[in-house]
């Protein structure tokens, strides 16, 4: 059988930051620019889905230029209202259809989540291998993790049909679809046992991104 090509890399941060506002002095702001370990939280994630995926596209409202420095393609929804993440999916969907034609599938991940397995990837092609609309989501333990999943690009009309008839919640939309969890083990991080999809919403879980990648015996905790 052959090796499925790399699926277009959907980076969504479309979110408005609004549990994290106390990270920010004068209000919300974007909280993927956030520094953990001396780098945005966005460039652990980059740095973590390139290798695993083809093209790569941040999806993010508002003006563009702040992400400008990734030297990264951004869409913004289409869908008016803050949306939510099935808008950004749709976009990314949309974006992967006219610059990558020849690709079936968009990989979507969080942009707070920076400690991303390197599998990712593999896991979620091996999980849906002869279900060809089927879509793969993440889980750890009993957390589902909605947003970071792998998408037939197919299924985009579906999704615009569904956004705009009213539809919001990500878990309704999986619920459509045939639908694969793919399970991951919690990781090892300096001592700890930690999700490796645990996202940083808040002020509090932000310090502890920041602990978990703090220096541990002169190196970095690694979930590789």
């Amino acid at each position: 059988m052959s090796t499925p090509t790399k699926p277009t890399g959907l980076l969504l941060a479309g979110g408005q930051s609004r549990r994290m506002q106390g990270a920010f002095p004068d209000g919300p702001k974007d909280k993927a620019l956030l520094d953990i370990g001396g780098k945005p939280m966005l460039v652990h994630v980059i740095e973590r889905l390139a290798p695993q995926v083809g093209d790569m596209v941040l999806s993010a409202n508002g003006d563009p230029a702040r992400f400008a420095s990734f030297g990264l393609p951004v869409v913004s929804d289409t869908i008016e209202d803050f949306a939510g993440p099935l808008a950004g999916l749709l976009a990314g969907m949309r974006w992967s259809q006219r610059k990558s034609p020849g690709t079936t599938h968009i990989v979507s991940v969080s942009t707070d989540a920076p400690f991303l397995p390197a599998d990712l990837v593999v896991q979620f092609q091996s999980a849906v291998r002869d279900h060809e609309m089927a879509v793969a989501i993440a889980r750890c333990g009993t957390q589902l993790h909605s947003v970071i999943g792998l998408w037939p690009v197919a299924l985009a009309d579906q999704l615009e049909a569904a956004l705009v008839s009213g539809l919001r919640k990500v878990s309704a939309w999986t619920d459509r679809c045939e639908t694969v969890v793919v399970d991951y083990a919690p990781v090892e991080m300096n001592g700890r046992k930690v999700d490796p999809f645990f996202n940083a919403n808040t002020p509090e879980e932000l310090a502890t991104a920041r602990q978990l990648l703090a220096p541990a015996g002169g190196e970095t905790g690694n979930i590789s």
